[in-house]
Order: structure tokens, then sequence, then C-alpha cells
């Protein structure tokens, strides 16, 4: 082979070398930034996604730290009032005779109903109590209100050993179950409410079911952003928070079940 042949041939060989390497290069860098790339828009997510939490996370507190300020203002002056003027018409020197005593009896009833409903009421709100009797017993007791209360046929069963949650995920549970309920009371015109509730070796279940109307759960999610959705976001918001799922079965005429689970390993 010519000498000019030779030199050209390895010219022409280097060049692709060199060409190949320029490519392998650009690609490498292109690579590279890619990751580097999807590394920041990952940690951007996360820190949003962090700061959204601790965000939601100070909100629900506040509003935890108001329904105990509440609680605690409605026992302290509302309840005392009451019973100051269940006292003072004890006192009264009415006679049965009297044209006045039906009428005193009556407001006896009136207000004895009235200063257990308070109770109830501030018991519920209270989130001190919640850590104190546990999360079977306060949803036991507000089921047991219910049905006292006569508005539905409300039943109640534990299944399992009681785990002890941290103090957050027992009243994120309980406002969870609160929400469910008086959604089933508001909207559902159930008759019958039934709570289960179960401690598996593995997780924490939560069932809600009620004989009601139903609704289109796909259409309510949607709605989750507007002020009649304010109460499913609420839940949905709280479950995020503590690591919890929720997921709901609904169809017109046939009811609702809603689901809540919680992988006790995560405790």
């Amino acid at each position: 082979m010519p000498a000019e042949s030779q030199e050209i041939y390895f010219v022409t060989i280097i060049g692709i070398i060199l060409g190949l390497l320029l490519v392998g290069f650009i690609v490498t860098i292109l690579f590279l930034y890619q990751r580097r790339q999807q590394r920041q828009e990952q940690e951007m997510a996360r820190i949003k996604d962090m700061y959204e939490r601790e965000a939601l996370r100070s909100q629900l507190e506040i509003q935890e730290n108001t329904f105990k300020t509440i609680a605690q203002e409605l026992h302290d002056n509302i309840g005392q009032m009451l019973s100051v003027a269940k006292l003072s018409l004890s006192a009264l020197p009415v006679e049965k005779d009297h044209a006045a005593f039906d009428m005193l009896k009556n407001s006896q009833e009136v207000l004895n109903k009235a200063i257990v409903d308070l109770s109830h009421l501030t018991k519920g709100l209270h989130t001190d109590r919640i850590a104190q009797v546990g999360l079977a017993e306060s949803i036991m007791f507000e089921v047991y209100a219910i049905r006292k209360a006569g508005l539905v046929n409300a039943r109640f069963h534990l299944d399992g050993v009681e785990e002890e949650f941290s103090e957050q995920k027992a009243i994120f549970l309980f406002r969870i179950f609160q929400e469910a309920v008086n959604n089933i009371l508001k909207h559902s015109k159930a008759t019958e409410i039934m709570v289960d509730m179960k401690y598996k070796p593995d997780g924490f279940i939560l069932e809600i079911k009620d004989n009601g109307v139903g609704f289109d759960v796909a259409q309510k999610q949607q709605a989750a952003t507007s002020y009649s959705g304010v109460g499913l976001k609420s839940m949905f918001n709280r479950a995020k928070l503590i690591g919890a799922d929720i997921s709901i079965n609904s169809e017109y005429g046939k009811g609702t079940i809603i689901l809540i689970e919680l992988p006790l390993q995560q405790e």
C-alpha cells in the first residue's frame, strides 16, 4: 500500500475514533445533565411535599388547639351556667299541685338533656380525652351517644387487641371517624350505621358502613376542592399525614362503606 494511502487510512481511522469519542462525550454530558435535572426535580418535589405536609400539619394542630379551647370554654362557662340553672330550678318551692309544676319539670328535663349533650360535645372536641381513654373507647362512646340520641341505630364492634397509637395518630383517626359519621348523619338518610374496628398483626382497619342513599364517589372527589367537599378533603389530608389509606365504596340506593387502613409496623 502506498505511503500516501496509508496516511489517509490512518487519518480516517483517527478521525472516526475522535468522532466517536466526541459523540460519546456529548452523550455522557447529556446523560449526566438529565440525571442532575431529574435529581433536582425530585428534590424540589420532596421539598414541596415536605412543605405541604408541614403546612397541613400546622393547620390541623391549630384546629385541634382551637377545638380544645372551645371544649374547655364550653365546659367551664356554659356547662357551669347550665348546672347553676338546674340547681336553681330544683330549689324552687313548687308543689306537685301547683300550676307551674309540670312546666318546671319540663324545664328541668330540657336542662338535663342540654347538660348531657354539652358533655358529649366537649368530650368529642377535647383531644386529651382521646389520649387518655384510647381510640376504641372514644369511638365507642361516640357510637353510644348517637344511638342514645335516637338519630340512627348505631352499632360498634371491636376485633382483636387494641394497639396504642401515638397521640397524633389516635386523634387524626378519631377526627376521620367523626367526619365520616357527620357526613352520614347529614346526607345519607341512613337508619343504620355499623362501625367495625379491627386490630390485626400487620395492620389496623376501621370500617364505617351505612344503609343510606349512597352517592357518586368520583363526583364527590372532584368536588373536594369546593366547600361541599371540605369534609372529604379533610379526611384524606389527615390520613395522608399518618400514612393511612382511605377507600370509599358507594352506590345509589345501596349505602356507603368507608375503609381506613393503617399498617401497624409504621407505629
